[in-house]
């Protein structure tokens, strides 16, 4: 079995590649050729947790495995670590691990961007990002690089953080800055992505009628990027409707009303004349993709 670091899995996932396979991948779960079981959790000592997220189609299947210590920053080490296995699933051999941070921030970003193509919309324009960590890195480099965006302001909690990315993004062609406050731009921008940990609403509730948000930061009912009010404007995607009536706070929090919200696999194109929100909360079928295209790009070379 090969083993990918950091740096290879990387370059094994390129953004537009990972985006088309994502897009695949919705098709084969609305026929029913790819099925994933339910997150397993298991509590580990001095609060961690090990996560256990398998999923499998007639040709391949993958297991995401993850460790979550809060105490380890405390000590130096990562907070979250994980690998992603890929295997035959005909013989169960074992063909491909990569590193599952790697894997996640950028399946992460490519699935914004395919939530955003089975919306309907044109994310290419003027873009607010709201975070300067490893998600919002991916978000900003994954919409350069597939959508275009040539403009880009940035707000974190940190400055210092938000410049630096920033500048990075300025070393890649993207006119980018460093905001002090969302609200000065909120109105301006096409695109808005949230990719905090904040628990309370990081999203000005003043957007364009015909915005495009997307928010991937909040995971627990407790947590929420998006206001009530604003979710309740919006026409609402998600990567999958279970995963978000037991996940996605912004929506929980809202009261939403569950039939009106679509699911990647058999959404159709939002009306321009409000604004969407793109929520996703992950799900094992799309890091199975994501192992998918890794292997096959590996083979090709």
């Amino acid at each position: 079995m090969r083993t990918l670091d950091a740096a290879e899995t990387a370059a094994a996932l390129p953004y537009g590649a990972l985006v088309e396979a994502l897009l695949q991948m919705f098709d084969r779960e609305h026929r029913g050729e790819a099925h994933a079981a339910t997150r397993t959790s298991v509590p580990l000592a001095d609060g961690g947790v090990l996560l256990l997220m398998p999923a499998a189609d007639a040709r391949f299947a993958a297991l995401k495995t993850v460790t979550v210590h809060a105490c380890n920053a405390a000590i130096g080490l990562p907070v979250v670590q994980g690998e992603v296995t890929l295997m035959d699933a005909v013989t169960g051999t074992r063909l491909l691990a990569m590193d599952g941070n790697v894997l996640t921030a950028r399946r992460t970003a490519a699935l914004s961007l395919a939530g955003a193509a089975r919306a309907g919309r044109d994310v290419s324009g003027r873009m607010l990002l709201i975070g300067a960590g490893v998600q919002a890195r991916s978000h900003a480099e994954a919409f350069a690089q597939v959508a275009g965006v040539r403009q880009l302001w940035i707000h974190a909690r940190t400055q210092a953080h938000a410049e630096q990315l920033a500048q990075h993004m300025r070393s890649l062609g993207v006119d980018a800055s460093e905001i002090a406050d969302p609200a000065q731009v909120s109105e301006d921008a096409d695109v808005i992505v949230a990719t905090t940990s904040s628990s309370t609403p990081v999203i000005p509730p003043k957007v364009r009628p015909d915005a495009t948000l997307i928010a991937v930061g909040a995971y627990r009912a407790d947590m929420a990027e998006v206001s009530p009010e604003l979710v309740r404007r919006c026409a609402v995607f998600v990567d999958t409707l279970e995963g978000a009536r037991a996940e996605a706070g912004d929506l929980i929090q809202a009261g939403i009303d569950w039939s009106s919200v679509q699911a990647f696999a058999n959404a159709e194109p939002a009306a321009q004349d409000r604004p969407v929100l793109i929520k996703t909360v992950g799900h094992a079928l799309w890091d199975l993709a994501a192992a998918q295209l890794a292997y096959t790009h590996r083979e090709q070379r």
